[in-house]
């Protein structure tokens, strides 16, 4: 088949005869085009002769206002795009614990075969660890997150500098576009009764309806979705990648893409991404390995450290060298310390932490430069570093549109020590890197961000909004 080596079967069950349809369940990569999985799902099921049946969902209680909204903005546009290819579309809004919670049991038990995302953390992981045996029906899931296929990496790597040179091998043969499957059989069977449709003008009713957490409202700055995933890659290349490699690093010159809310939800995908950069960057002479080193190295040594580290976000998966001065220095007096509704609330002394802080509260992301150094407060700030990791990785789940992410666990803990190395010794921190206010205010426009974030929170509105 096409994708391979990016499949894997993850039971013995055997195809199903008498079969309705081979179902794509798209727990992660919730595209029509540039999509592994459901390339996969389409070839199987024109090996059987039946159609496509493609599943998402939002069953998740514990979420919130932004993280609903975001997924449903994508959801007209993706039934316009899948009935345009003939494969039958059913989206599941569970709006209370009373409403059905086994939907995909439901539409398995009518499938040839399942197929999915391979994604190694969050719920996706948990579902693909559980779901094969209980369905009863073969389930294989396909790896439509990365341009290098992840399992061709057999152990977990060390740093970029290890894992840099095994892409660049590979990239030849899986930077390059390949050829979507037209369905030979087009779906003509009833809808779901599980189906929720979605209109865009009744998006927020609907979010109003569900029994999730209203206190996160939707970001400021993005819009989900396939058509906002594209119209944000289509400025970065027309406005940002010229720019890119000598601004990424300036917040408030905004020269970075925008995409990783779009990337994380699958709204649109890496390789589609890399493609797009390479060609933009030949046929106007820039030159985009910048981007393309963060685009593919740096983000698939993220998702090589999940797939191989089970669970990701443990200070215990640290480097020996990190964990050992860490531990040096755990007795270390911390002033000041302060507690997560502080953190939360953006209620510290540090002008350039609270506005980095409001930034994740109010766009749903914080500018990578300045998250590092954000994350390195909290460590410095905390009572313990195991308080901090805790602090960190919980403002990402309730209020970053990127997280739950490879990318979030590696960002959370590069700033312990991962795919680092030892610096000058110092207090907390040990020989952990440390980044100082002044530091960011030499390398950085820290007045002109201040401003900007202020601004946003006073209005209310983003200039800059994605999409």
């Amino acid at each position: 088949m096409a994708v391979q080596p990016r499949v894997r079967a993850l039971n013995s069950a055997p195809i199903q005869p008498r079969a309705r349809y081979v179902l794509y369940w798209a727990q992660m990569n919730r595209r029509a085009e540039s999509n592994h999985a459901l390339a996969h799902a389409i070839e199987r099921a024109n090996e059987l002769g039946l159609p496509v049946l493609y599943y998402e969902s939002l069953t998740r209680l514990a979420s919130n206002d932004r993280l609903h909204t975001f997924i449903l903005e994508g959801v007209p546009e993706q039934a316009r795009r899948l009935a345009a290819r003939g494969i039958g579309y059913c989206f599941y809004l569970r709006r209370r614990a009373s409403d059905p919670d086994g939907v995909l049991d439901r539409l398995a038990a009518d499938a040839a075969c399942v197929v999915s995302d391979d994604y190694p953390v969050a719920l996706a992981a948990h579902n693909n660890a559980t779901a094969p045996a209980r369905l009863g029906v073969r389930y294989e899931v396909v790896d439509a997150s990365c341009v290098v296929p992840m399992s061709l990496f057999e152990k977990r790597e060390y740093a970029a500098y290890t894992i840099r040179p095994k892409i660049r091998r590979l990239l030849p043969e899986y930077l390059a576009p390949y050829p979507e499957p037209a369905v030979q059989r087009r779906w003509d069977l009833p809808v779901p009764v599980w189906h929720t449709p979605v209109r865009a003008a009744e998006i927020p009713a609907l979010v109003a309806s569900c029994a999730i957490d209203h206190s996160v409202p939707p970001s400021l700055s993005f819009t989900g979705g396939r058509l906002a995933a594209e119209a944000t890659l289509r400025h970065f290349l027309e406005n940002n990648l010229r720019r890119y490699a000598r601004e990424r690093n300036e917040p408030a010159a905004h020269a970075t893409s925008g995409l990783s809310p779009y990337l994380h939800f699958g709204q649109i995908s890496a390789l589609e991404v890399a493609l797009a950069a390479r060609q933009y960057a030949t046929e106007h002479a820039l030159i985009a390995e910048e981007f393309l080193e963060e685009l593919i190295v740096r983000r698939e040594l993220s998702f090589n450290y999940a797939r191989h580290t089970a669970p990701p976000g443990r200070l215990e998966n640290l480097p020996d060298w990190a964990q050992q001065t860490l531990r040096e220095h755990a007795r270390d007096p911390r002033a000041p310390s302060y507690s997560y509704d502080q953190f939360q609330h953006a209620a510290t002394h540090d002008p350039l932490w609270n506005a980095c802080q409001k930034e994740l509260l109010l766009r749903g992301k914080i500018h990578g430069y300045y998250r590092m150094y954000w994350g390195k407060k909290v460590i410095e700030w905390s009572p313990t570093c195991q308080d901090a990791l805790e602090t960190m990785v919980r403002l990402h789940d309730v209020y970053a549109l990127d997280g739950r992410d490879p990318n979030t666990y590696v960002g959370i803990l590069w700033c312990f020590g991962l795919h680092d190395r030892p610096w000058q010794t110092r207090p907390i921190f040990g020989s952990i890197r440390y980044m100082s206010y002044d530091g960011m205010k030499r390398k950085t426009g820290v007045d002109a961000y201040l401003r900007e974030i202020a601004e946003l929170e006073r209005t209310g509105r983003d200039p800059h909004r994605a999409g």
